[in-house]
């Protein structure tokens, strides 16, 4: 069964400020994809500098009105935001897979996971109380309170056109910022079909901009007075630019880097879950997740097990176009990102590594009627990876899985504590023990424990050690909160309390 498109080829697509969409004005723009026919599905603008400034401006002048509302009725405004959501879910999974490629159903997990942060930020009445203290010192009260920062702005990537950004304006609206987007130029429809649902659920023209662009864009922001703080999610090499150069003006950054995330199989785990776990957080959205497991780590005896089982799983997948609802795997999202995955797949070969299913022998006619021209890849399997290689060391972000063999438990932490990354890892094991000392001893930011893929729920907060994150705070969740507010304290007295006479000694509790 299969899935019409709901997409036609279209005009440039535009911005989005004071409230509408906007035809674009720098004369640049490139072109959209379809992955899996390799059509250009149309075209999308690229900023210029003035058009940021425009957004920038229109946030600013939205600014005062929107943060001096009650947070209860900026929490209305995201229950009708969740509520258009919910009705439309499908249609934002539609618009992925067209431009993104991966499968339907896929993409419909990811717009569930970016609704999960819109239901937590319909709390913000809750998340945004300070505290209090009475009789901090005689006749003296103490209280915090978090207040919004202003205009803030979320760079994002091609990999999670709806949830990324949803990682970031929802907390920052509700907790009364306003919001400019800039999401990938690879997939752009998605950011101003939420955009258009945010003015239909009330919220005020200038609160939400989304400005399509490339460095141009980001780099307007960054340097933009106004703009008080800048989330980022993308390549480590990125993030830390985005940190550097943010920081450097003066803005709050918080910027989520690349991976190379281990997933390792104890002698004593279920074989059979352990198969599905990598299959699936491998291959699943072409690899090309933060979160995909690109590096089983084997120990001890258990890869002459295991191994011949991901041979055969992996040789079977199921790679079609992301609309047949049978799809395992769609596409590569560009032709770039093919070539370069390919790549990796000839540097593996060339270091050493041993090919076991070679996912460059796939092509666009296996996936079905129209797919010839696509950017098609089947996975990739390696087996006797080693650390020196370039497909352990770096990130691929792509269907390549490979399989490291180490001798016991000490060798598999220390394996995975020495790697530059640590994004995300896990471990399949029914040894209480080692799960806990693993948890425990790895450092890497989130640990699943026979959970492939441990992205954390919306109150959690999602984020990297290493250099996998540059900032002091994770995405969402209460950290996210803190993240898009500032702390102010205030202390207070009335004339009646105050004793005659200067003060000349530092204030202490009397």
């Amino acid at each position: 069964m299969s899935l019409a498109p709901t997409t036609a080829p279209q005009a440039t697509i535009g911005h989005y400020l004071d409230g509408r969409i906007t035809a674009p004005s720098s004369g640049r723009s490139q072109e959209v994809f379809n992955p899996a026919t390799g059509a250009v599905s149309g075209h999308v603008a690229l900023a210029s500098t003035a058009e940021v400034d425009a957004a920038v401006a229109s946030a600013q002048a939205a600014f005062p009105a929107w943060s001096d509302l009650p947070p209860l009725r900026r929490a209305r405004v995201m229950f009708k935001f969740l509520e258009l959501l919910n009705q439309n879910k499908d249609k934002l999974a539609h618009m992925i897979t067209a431009e993104h490629g991966k499968v339907f159903t896929d993409a419909q997990g990811e717009v569930s996971r970016g609704i999960d942060i819109v239901e937590f930020a319909c709390g913000i009445p809750q998340l945004l109380k300070g505290d209090f203290t009475d009789q901090v010192s005689t006749g003296i009260d103490n209280w915090t309170l978090r207040q919004p920062l202003g205009v803030v702005a979320g760079i994002t990537p091609f990999n999670f056109p709806v949830m990324v950004p949803m990682w970031m304006f929802p907390e920052a609206i509700a907790a009364g910022n306003c919001f400019v987007l800039k999401p990938s130029p690879i997939d752009p429809s998605p950011s101003l079909f939420m955009a258009d649902l945010l003015k239909q659920a009330g919220l005020p023209d200038g609160v939400f901009n989304v400005v399509q662009g490339d460095k141009e864009a980001v780099d307007a922001l960054l340097v933009h007075p106004d703009v008080k703080a800048v989330s980022f999610v993308g390549s480590t090499p990125i993030a830390n630019y985005i940190y550097e150069t943010g920081a450097r003006h003066g803005k709050r950054v918080q910027a989520l880097g690349g991976a190379k995330n281990h997933m390792v199989v104890m002698p004593d785990a279920d074989l059979e879950q352990a198969v599905d776990a990598l299959i699936g957080a491998g291959y699943g959205s072409a690899g090309e997740r933060c979160m995909a497991i690109s590096v089983a780590v084997l120990v001890g005896n258990v890869a002459d097990k295991l191994i011949p089982m991901l041979e055969a799983r992996a040789k079977t997948l199921v790679i079609k176009n992301g609309v047949e609802l049978d799809a395992e795997m769609g596409p590569i999202v560009t032709s770039a990102a093919h070539q370069r995955i390919t790549g990796y797949i000839d540097t593996g070969v060339k270091e050493g590594a041993k090919l076991l299913v070679d996912g460059r022998i796939f092509k666009g006619t296996q996936a079905g009627a129209g797919c010839d021209k696509g950017f098609w890849m089947g996975g990739t399997l390696f087996d006797h990876v080693t650390p020196d290689m370039r497909i352990y060391k770096e990130e691929i972000f792509g269907p390549v899985l490979g399989c490291v063999r180490v001798k016991d438990f000490a060798e598999a932490v220390n394996l995975i504590n020495a790697h530059e990354f640590g994004n995300g890892v896990s471990c399949f094991t029914r040894d209480g023990h080692v799960a806990r000392e693993f948890s425990r001893r790895i450092q890497v930011g989130m640990v699943g424990i026979n959970v492939p893929i441990p992205v954390p729920m919306a109150w959690h907060g999602f984020g990297g050690w290493k250099k996998s994150l540059f900032g002091d705070m994770h995405a969402y969740g209460e950290e996210g909160v803190r993240f898009y507010t500032k702390q102010k304290s205030i202390m207070q007295r009335w004339p009646e309390s105050i004793g005659k006479g200067a003060e000349f000694v530092m204030p202490t509790a009397k």
